[in-house]
């Protein structure tokens, strides 16, 4: 089966999640990220240049698209596909690779993602900076929420670090099978996986609360993290830029989650907030 490679400039690209969650739903099965958006894969015979303009999305006022179209013949497909992924080191102790990655000797956490989507695998700034914030916490005996899962790298963490539960959340039908593919090949399968978003969260209270989503989700949704969060918990989020984190941080504040630090790495943010 051919495939059809759509390159895509977003901007601002804060926005490529947006972006890439709605061509999902159009049938794309596969992203992976560039500086400036993503290149998405979809089976050729699924594909029209005319339906797939009129998404939508292209008609957001807020968001500007640039894409460009390439077919790439089935002979080549698991090569081009391959060749977007290689294996990410997070400090000494944590290696993330795809299944077709040799293992590497000497390091505490590694982990296995198929690589379906390059967002959740610790290529982007963000999953690598949440990551960075895991390893340096004690996780082992506490309770723990990935929400806006993904991959499920980030639970896949927690529990490798001992977490005494963890709960990972995704609103994509995609992203819920696929973390929960992982899951089983990283051999933590006592890990909850639930379809679903921040409305799942009544019956649940945690140590720790991950979000790594985006700016404006977490807006909306702070208020009820701070519900699932036990007192003295933390929440963790990122999926926002340098230049949003005043305003994260001043709603935060405002439900009762003080600052405690930050993270940065081209200008993606990540931040730590501790329930007072």
């Amino acid at each position: 089966m051919d495939y059809i490679e759509v390159d895509c400039r977003i901007f601002p690209p804060r926005y490529a999640e947006i972006v890439m969650a709605e061509f999902a739903e159009y049938g794309f099965e596969s992203f992976a990220d560039n500086d400036q958006g993503f290149q998405g894969y979809i089976p050729a015979n699924l594909f029209s240049e005319d339906t797939f303009s009129g998404l939508d999305i292209f008609q957001n006022k807020e968001i500007k698209i640039n894409f460009s179209l390439k077919t790439i013949p089935d002979e080549n497909w698991n090569a081009v596909w391959e060749s977007n992924f290689e294996p990410v080191s997070i400090g000494d102790t944590c290696y993330i690779r795809a299944p077709y990655h040799p293992e590497k000797a000497g390091v505490r956490y590694e982990i296995i993602i198929e690589p379906k989507m390059s967002f959740g695998t610790g290529h982007h700034e963000t999953t690598h900076l949440m990551a960075q914030l895991l390893l340096e916490m004690e996780l082992a005996g506490k309770t723990v929420l990935d929400m806006g899962c993904g991959t499920g790298i980030l639970a896949i963490l927690a529990g490798k670090k001992k977490a005494s539960k963890v709960v990972a959340i995704d609103n994509d039908e995609w992203a819920f099978n696929n973390a929960k593919e992982n899951i089983i090949k990283n051999h933590v399968p006592e890990i909850e996986v639930l379809m679903g978003d921040a409305s799942l969260l009544k019956v649940y209270q945690f140590d720790l609360v991950i979000a790594n989503i985006n700016r404006n989700i977490l807006l909306n949704d702070i208020p009820t993290y701070a519900t699932a969060i036990k007192p003295r918990g933390l929440l963790a989020m990122s999926g926002f830029y340098m230049d949003d984190l005043e305003i994260i941080t001043a709603k935060a504040k405002e439900c009762g989650l003080p600052f405690i630090s930050n993270l940065s790495m081209n200008n993606w943010c990540a931040s730590l907030y501790r329930k007072e």
